[in-house]
């Protein structure tokens, strides 16, 4: 790996600028909006049969969408600026374990050290007939081949783990915990990656590879290795003159 490459993490802006990009550019949002419209509302129900109130755990989520949506006037929240580990360690202390009816993480478990211990902490706290919910990248997706092929010779930063739903389906049967998974296609449009000196194509390239301007500081050998890989049936399909990159998603349920 030559010395000038660094991880994206490293320059915050960057990474903004890289992530917007990357949502701009694929249907990630599109997916989730799928599953919630046509799965979430049954998951939901199930859950809320036989009680009169639905206590709600959101690990990752944000304040920002909540104070623009209408008609949560009957829901009450409690927001609390920390990470998963932190909230974990503050329950701990308190040894008051509160019990929830809907836990959901939506893509945050790559920014988790300890994956395992944190999946048997929050399944300890749901109640009986609870649930929780965990987006993340599909083991059939682009993002698991690139990760097994190249992530080694990519830079590395603690802050992020290549972790998809296979790696987490295999943590869930080794800790014995009950699930269902959904997988639902993503795709992401990578044409601009193949045109030199696109700015667009230079930020995909940065999200795709976790890479400070990747296109400038990655040994050409790499970069040509990559960018040919990118363009295989295992990781993109051409479509009206469009590369499109799998970007599949994996929703899991985890049962009480």
């Amino acid at each position: 790996m030559a010395s000038s490459m660094k991880s994206l993490f490293s320059d915050h802006s960057r990474y903004v600028e890289s992530f917007r990009r990357f949502l701009n550019n694929s249907t990630e949002h599109q997916c989730m909006q799928q599953f919630m419209d046509e799965k979430l509302p049954g998951i939901i129900a199930r859950i809320g049969d036989t009680k009169s109130e639905i206590k709600i755990l959101s690990i990752g989520g944000g304040a920002e969408l909540v104070a623009k949506t209408s008609n949560l006037e009957n829901i009450k929240f409690t927001w609390h600026k920390e990470t998963s580990s932190e909230y974990q360690n503050r329950m701990m202390e308190k040894k008051e374990l509160q019990k929830w009816d809907f836990i959901h993480m939506i893509q945050m478990l790559y920014y988790v050290k300890d994956i395992p211990g944190t999946l048997k902490f929050f399944h300890s706290l749901l109640a009986t007939g609870a649930k929780i919910l965990i987006t993340l990248v599909s083991g059939t997706s682009g993002w698991d081949k690139l990760w097994k092929k190249y992530r080694s010779h990519l830079p590395r930063d603690d802050l992020c783990q290549c972790v998809t739903s296979s790696d987490l389906m295999q943590m869930l049967d080794k800790l014995g915990i009950k699930y269902e998974c959904y997988d639902l296609l993503s795709t992401m449009d990578i044409s601009d990656c193949f045109i030199d000196g696109n700015e667009n194509g230079d930020l995909l390239w940065d999200f795709l590879t976790e890479t400070w301007n990747f296109t400038t500081t990655a040994p050409p050998d790499l970069k040509a290795e990559i960018m040919k890989d990118l363009q295989e049936p295992e990781f993109s399909v051409k479509k009206e003159g469009k590369v499109l990159f799998n970007n599949s998603l994996s929703f899991i349920v985890v049962e009480a």
